[in-house]
């Protein structure tokens, strides 16, 4: 079988499955077919499905006349009809891993997909787990799926492994094809043959690791070390606001050091998929094992409180100026998660605007990558435009993601009060009527 699957990837005869068309999903489809696989994407949301299919991208890291070509040419398309599955010979799983109402992990959608899989699966298969997930659900939880759905053997009929996602939307160096990737697989032979499509692929580092446990588990060390560090950061903003320091100068001070120091910057709180989410899924792992990751979650319970925490800020800010929060007009600017990106899952501003409107403030908002956001089965649209005349009607301009096509000049000159949870207006002049996180 290992023979026969490495010369299939050296003569591009494997047909790829991605299951899941989403911000991982959609990238990784584009690659393989780019790579000279025919490609197939799995949805079971119908309107992706038709999107890919007539060459429509909706994925802000996709280059829209690649995506028309991969499918004008026949080398990219989408289904949501997973008998199909009976066609390829590599399968990437790249379905959402969010929390529940328990903020316990939610793998129903991996659950799922792998029942899909097995009923249509062959002899000879690769099968690789790309989403995010606790340590030990290849293992514990794809396996006995696949094998009993398929009544195939892993290791003998068919290989399997995880390879984790390493996507951050927006990046403009780092890409799904140049970024480097970790493989770790249920035996040596499959470790290989994986390792050997994905650098077929890509043309980052492809890192082999013994197991997928490995794997698993380096992806929640990557963002459980970023969230323990911008809690670090958070909670340091909090401490020099009391103490009526400039954090953000101290942390510049702070990178002049060569060695020993690198830089996170507060905000109000956490969003995107992986970094709120993942020291959740490491935390309630470590329980089976009768382990109490406080460190961990005492960073989650900084970043978690941030919302909170910039909301009372708003009021004392407006406090100042005589104003009451409740009835104040506030204008937030930004929903995204992160700067320059359409993208809003698990947005801090989100709940910003939430808290905001629980305290009697009249909110609005400006993003000038999305018009409208959904959020608890509730769409809000945002302003489509700013000018000095709107403004100056707000009794307080909340920055709450750095997007760089907003004109913070002209909102400086024409707001009552802005409190900059960002830092992104550090560069303009007259500064008396900004506050910074």
């Amino acid at each position: 079988m290992k023979e026969t699957l490495l010369r299939k990837i050296r003569n591009k005869e494997i047909v790829v499955g991605v299951v899941g068309l989403g911000y991982v999903g959609l990238p990784l489809a584009v690659e393989k077919a780019k790579a000279g696989y025919r490609t197939m994407g799995f949805d079971i949301r119908q309107k992706k499905v038709e999107m890919v299919n007539s060459g429509q991208n909706y994925i802000g890291d996709i280059v829209d006349i690649e995506l028309n070509q991969l499918v004008e040419t026949g080398r990219l398309c989408a289904t949501d009809d997973f008998s199909r599955i009976a066609e390829t010979d590599f399968v990437a799983i790249c379905v959402p891993t969010p929390l529940d109402i328990h903020q316990q992990p939610d793998i129903s959608c991996v659950r799922d997909s792998a029942e899909k899989i097995a009923k249509y699966m062959k002899k000879g298969m690769m099968i690789v787990l790309e989403s995010t997930t606790y340590p030990g659900t290849t293992e514990e939880l794809l396996k006995p799926i696949l094998e009993e759905g398929s009544g195939f053997k892993c290791g003998d009929d068919f290989y399997l492994g995880f390879s984790p996602e390493r996507v951050d939307p927006g990046n403009r160096e780092f890409k799904t094809k140049n970024t480097p990737k970790v493989v770790g697989a249920i035996g040596d032979d499959a470790r290989e043959v994986i390792a050997a499509m994905y650098r077929s692929v890509l043309e980052g580092e492809v890192y082999e690791v013994s197991s997928p446990a490995i794997a698993e588990m380096e992806k929640i060390l990557e963002n459980t070390y970023r969230n323990i560090n911008i809690g670090l950061a958070n909670e340091m903003a909090i401490l020099c606001d009391r103490m009526g320091i400039n954090y953000w100068e101290v942390v510049e001070a702070a990178k002049s050091k060569p060695y020993g120091f690198q830089p996170f910057y507060p905000g109000p709180g956490l969003g995107g998929h992986c970094i709120p989410l993942d020291p959740y899924y490491l935390s309630w792992k470590a329980r089976e094992y009768g382990f109490h990751t406080s460190m961990i979650e005492s960073s989650m319970m900084v970043n978690d409180k941030m919302p909170e925490y910039c909301v009372d800020r708003a009021s004392r800010i407006l406090n100042h100026y005589g104003k009451s929060l409740n009835g104040s007009k506030v204008l937030i600017l930004g929903v995204a998660y992160k700067q320059d990106i359409d993208d809003y899952r698990e947005s801090p501003a989100i709940r910003v605007i939430e808290v905001l409107g629980r305290s009697g403030a009249k909110v609005d908002y400006f993003d000038p990558f999305i018009s409208v956001y959904h959020y608890k089965d509730k769409a809000k649209r945002g302003l489509e435009k700013i000018s000095k005349e709107i403004v100056s009607r707000y009794d307080l301009v909340m920055v709450t993601t750095a997007h760089t096509n907003v004109d913070y000049e002209m909102v400086q000159q024409s707001a009552k009060a802005i409190f900059d949870t960002k830092n992104v207006m550090k560069d303009v002049k007259h500064r008396d009527n900004i506050e910074v996180l």
